[in-house]
């Protein structure tokens, strides 16, 4: 487990960049904060780390946003959601298999989708712009 400090949400996306660079293809990143927390700035990050150069928005009413480039993104926003059985309705094992970088805003919503090997980011509110960040299942160099 590593606990991280930022101050500013370009920080927020550096570490989100940092831990990208290190994930294998497959991996699964549930995520986990209070609104505003700074979770789909974590997951920019993670884009630019894996060399994918678009827009990335949090997927709030669509629930899933797919980012191409050198590899693949998937971005999942469980908010809406009401259980894992809903998740697996719209196609989780599918896009499971794909061998996609999955990250998973709101993962508390679904927590039975997940088989006990995916890393978890939990981010915390200290401030209006300080976050403590806890990434466990993954160590950043």
């Amino acid at each position: 487990m590593s606990i991280h400090i930022t101050k500013t949400e370009q920080e927020t996306e550096h570490l989100g960049s940092l831990l990208a660079q290190q994930l294998p293809d497959g991996a699964v990143v549930a995520m986990y904060g209070d609104l505003g927390a700074g979770k789909t700035a974590f997951v920019r990050g993670m884009a630019k780390g894996m060399g994918i150069d678009c827009r990335v928005s949090s997927p709030t009413f669509t629930i899933v946003n797919e980012y191409l480039g050198p590899r693949e993104l998937i971005h999942f926003d469980m908010y809406r959601l009401s259980g894992a059985d809903e998740l697996f309705e719209i196609g989780w094992e599918d896009y499971l298999n794909r061998g996609a970088v999955c990250a998973v805003e709101w993962s508390e919503n679904v927590q039975e989708a997940f088989f006990g090997d995916e890393i978890t980011v939990t981010i915390e509110k200290l401030d209006d712009t300080t976050r403590r960040i806890t990434i466990e299942g993954a160590e950043l160099c």
